[in-house]
């Protein structure tokens, strides 16, 4: 078996030499990891998983086998892999699981922890990661970013900044099938528009057409690239006065649009746009064919708040012909359980529909039972996702291009601040237990008072930057787009 070792000759004199069998105490317990990485499937071209223990050991030893290799660190309170020892590790175990044994000194005991393992998938995430940086607070949501980080090493970078656009809301990037070359968001404001990316050029689109209710809001890609689906909301934010929720979010009135991107053209449907009832989170079938989208008969608001739920439905959609489909199908009443659905996301491969499951409503973040669930669309079965949800918000999830991972937004920690988590699905569907985003420092997210909001995956890094983003805001002019009844 080759063997790795990362430690210098001080460290074994000073630490080696005083593990001695007869001075270690054996524990049946799991050590007090932190970030919770024990027991998980991770991607074989993950960052380092650095992490550290909470009882503040002051002298570690870490010792990772696996079938063909091991690996040994030495290390105070937090432990720290080397990225090359790391990439090495994972590129010779791809596929096999790895035994993890922790030995730390607390008060001056050694003790050793019962072993936990990394199980290495074989297959890779994609590489890179674009998420909001925000405080989850409304009062300062002037204070944005967003940014995009490769999630193979620790490098990250600011892709658009709202202190360089004059302090205007940004709502989240959204990318085209994993695409760097195909994504876009939405800057608010006097300036703004929807920044389109597509082809390695940035646009600028009024998504405003004759008689609509508001600009775009929640959207996605066709896979052709050419269509982008798109829901237009009164949105309304309100604080409650009872229960846990802090702050409640609802649509007064919702409709759906589709925007032909080649012919600047806003694609409407009485069905979607001239009933009562609202609609929202459109996104388009892995194949195009179809739009599914969240719909609800709206009860009397605010007061009837907790009564608003939202089933997942879907309308077809004729590429070729830039045409909606005549009939809304229900493909999960939600409303018959007493839920409601937000957020629908299609696996790339077409197999799997994700979407978050609440008690009511659309906005799901301050809600605590807020889940995900996973439709297997071949079979129509249902999984509830007990392995990947917890006891606060789970919610804002992205697929990978090789539809076998995803990753969302939890506030399991601490209620507060939402963090990206990746959660493998195997060939046969079953989810595994998720992991959080790791750090370069484990214990920065002790430390990050902001948000990890709406993280998406893609194939690569973008085109543009946060300069570039400037530049666009204040010399480019937008693009009306036509209502097309």
């Amino acid at each position: 078996m080759k063997k790795i070792y990362l430690y210098s000759m001080c460290c074994l004199l000073l630490l080696g030499s005083c593990i001695r069998p007869a001075d270690v105490e054996v524990s049946p317990e799991l050590p007090p990891v932190y970030p919770d990485y024990t027991d998980i499937t991770i991607p074989p071209n993950i960052a380092p998983l650095h992490f550290m223990l909470r009882n503040d050991p002051d002298a570690m030893e870490v010792t990772i086998k696996g079938k063909v290799t091991d690996m040994t660190v030495r290390a105070d309170r937090r432990v720290r892999f080397s990225a090359k020892k790391w990439r090495s590790l994972l590129e010779a175990e791809k596929g096999n699981p790895l035994t993890v044994q922790v030995t730390a000194r607390v008060d001056g005991q050694w003790i050793r922890y019962a072993p936990f393992y990394w199980h290495i998938a074989p297959d890779e995430v994609d590489p890179y990661l674009s998420y909001r940086l925000i405080e989850p607070g409304y009062e300062v949501w002037n204070q944005i970013q967003l940014r995009e980080r490769h999630v193979e090493s620790f490098t990250e970078w600011v892709i658009a900044d709202n202190n360089l656009t004059e302090r205007s809301c940004m709502n989240c990037h959204v990318y085209g099938n994993q695409d760097p070359d195909l994504s876009f968001f939405h800057i608010r404001g006097g300036k703004g528009g929807t920044v389109l990316n597509r082809n390695g050029s940035l646009r600028k689109l009024n998504t405003l057409g004759e008689g609509m209710i508001s600009t775009a809001v929640y959207g996605s890609f066709h896979p052709s690239g050419r269509y982008a689906v798109f829901s237009t909301n009164i949105i309304i934010p309100e604080f409650h006065a009872f229960r846990g929720e802090k702050l409640e979010v609802y649509d007064t009135v919702s409709d759906l649009i589709i925007l032909d991107l080649d012919e600047n053209r806003i694609l409407t449907s009485p069905w979607v746009t001239e009933t009562d009832a609202l609609e929202t989170f459109p996104v388009f079938s892995a194949d195009g064919r179809f739009v599914y989208f969240c719909r609800a008969e709206p009860p009397a608001l605010p007061d009837s708040i907790s009564s608003l739920r939202y089933d997942l439905c879907r309308i077809a959609f004729d590429a070729s012909a830039g045409e909606w489909g005549d009939r809304i199908d229900t493909v999960y009443a939600a409303q018959e359980h007493g839920k409601s659905v937000c957020h629908p996301k299609t696996s790339p491969d077409g197999r799997f529909l994700s979407f978050t499951v609440a008690d009511y409503g659309t906005f799901p973040i301050w809600h605590r039972e807020t889940d995900l669930h996973l439709m297997d669309l071949q079979t129509g079965e249902m999984d509830p996702l007990e392995i990947v949800n917890s006891d606060q918000s789970d919610t804002y999830h992205s697929w990978s291009s090789n539809s076998r991972w995803f990753v969302f937004a939890s506030k399991r920690e601490d209620g507060l601040y939402g963090k990206p988590y990746f959660c493998y699905v195997d060939s046969t569907g079953k989810a595994h237990k998720p992991f959080v985003l790791p750090q370069r420092d484990p214990a920065i997210y002790d430390d990050l008072l902001k948000s990890f909001n709406i993280p998406e995956l893609s194939t690569g890094s973008l085109p543009f930057h946060a300069m570039d983003i400037e530049h666009w805001y204040n010399h480019t002019e937008a693009e009306p787009m036509k209502r097309i009844r």
